[in-house]
């Protein structure tokens, strides 16, 4: 018989022998664990850095503005222009247009929303930046003088600080839809275009080209531009609650390389992917307004006219969002209304009156 000495240094023996099995399978599988981890961190690099040198020819550098690190932390109010161009999609082929759609986009994250704000593209406005004082429909900004011209053009109208743009022609908006697998909306009247065919509060599953024919047509519409910026605005609502509800993390680089060639910026690659995971929360809900214009002519040419009133109105909303306090607008606008009511123009007229233009030494 074996002694109770020996019996012992036997149990502790097969004790060491199970330990060192256990602790040989156990750092088996934390090197597995740590191969695929090492594994999935060299693919995400490698699609960083795949989807930001795409994405490096929508960077625009010549309106590139300082953004800090906590810019865009999920917590701060901020505002972008949007603009869109209807080139290089379907029967457009012109290499430069008028921005066709100009929307501020406001987000508020305390609120838990974003608002969009539509500005008619017939709205009078001063060129900002221009070599002279010169008064145009505000979607000639761009073609005049790009990016910065329109940023600070609307800046200007409405008196709020823009810094920040996003500028997609409708190829783009097309991939972005496709990308996503399409989106469905309730078309707010029936009416063709471009082959397709919409039933009024119908809901409808738009791909990109679909989508793009809803959102442009404008001569059917009772409503004219206005009916054209509501269905806008619905199909880039679709769209965001579309691209949100998947994993903005993982997809945001996809996407943005998808339209780079489509989008120009001043916004950084990694400015956008921070907006992309840091405001989800704030796309809850959405408000939609636009400018209330007056049609009017100015030398034979139809324009939109915007009343203080109405510049006012919107100018303190958006203010507001961004948590800035209000401020009374004093503009070339205001003062081209002023001087146009004093010799007998009227806004509360349901008659098309000539609206002029009058030498302005406030410009900048």
């Amino acid at each position: 018989m074996k002694s109770r000495h020996e019996l012992k240094e036997r149990r502790v023996d097969l004790h060491q022998k199970e330990y060192r099995k256990k602790s040989k399978g156990l750092r088996w599988l934390i090197g597995i664990i740590v191969t695929v981890l090492l594994g999935a961190l060299v693919y995400a690099t490698y699609l960083y850095f795949e989807a930001k040198s795409s994405f490096d020819s929508a960077f625009d550098s010549k309106t590139s503005v300082k953004i800090s690190s906590d810019e865009f932390n999920g917590k701060k109010p901020f505002a972008v222009l949007l603009m869109g161009t209807d080139t290089g999609a379907l029967d457009r082929t012109d290499k430069v247009g008028n921005t066709d759609t100009i929307i501020v986009a406001v987000v508020n994250p305390s609120k838990k929303r974003y608002s969009l704000i539509s500005i008619p593209r017939d709205t009078m406005a001063q060129m900002i930046g221009a070599d002279k004082f010169t008064a145009e429909k505000i979607n000639a900004a761009y073609p005049l003088g790009g990016a910065r011209m329109s940023i600070d053009t609307v800046s200007k109208l409405l008196n709020i600080p823009l810094k920040y743009y996003v500028l997609v022609n409708m190829g783009g908006m097309m991939k972005m839809i496709r990308y996503v697998g399409g989106i469905n909306i309730k078309p707010t009247l029936s009416f063709e275009y471009g082959g397709y065919i919409f039933n009024k509060g119908k809901l409808t599953h738009m791909g990109g080209a679909g989508a793009l024919a809803y959102s442009r047509m404008r001569h059917d519409d009772p409503l004219g531009d206005y009916g054209r910026q509501i269905r806008q605005r619905q199909v880039i609502n679709a769209l965001i609650k579309k691209m949100f509800g998947m994993n903005a993390i993982t997809n945001s680089g996809k996407i943005l390389k998808s339209v780079s060639k489509n989008l120009k910026t001043n916004l950084t690659f990694n400015a956008l992917q921070a907006i992309a995971v840091n405001y989800r929360k704030s796309t809850k809900s959405v408000k939609n307004d636009y400018l209330h214009g007056y049609s009017a002519t100015i030398d034979g040419g139809s324009y939109q006219i915007q009343s203080t009133k109405e510049l006012q109105r919107v100018s303190n909303y958006i203010r507001s969002e961004l948590g800035l306090s209000k401020e009374t607008i004093n503009n070339n606008e205001t003062f081209q209304n002023a001087e146009n009511i004093a010799n007998g123009f009227s806004f509360s007229s349901a008659e098309t009156q000539e609206y002029h233009i009058y030498d302005y030494s406030g410009g900048d």
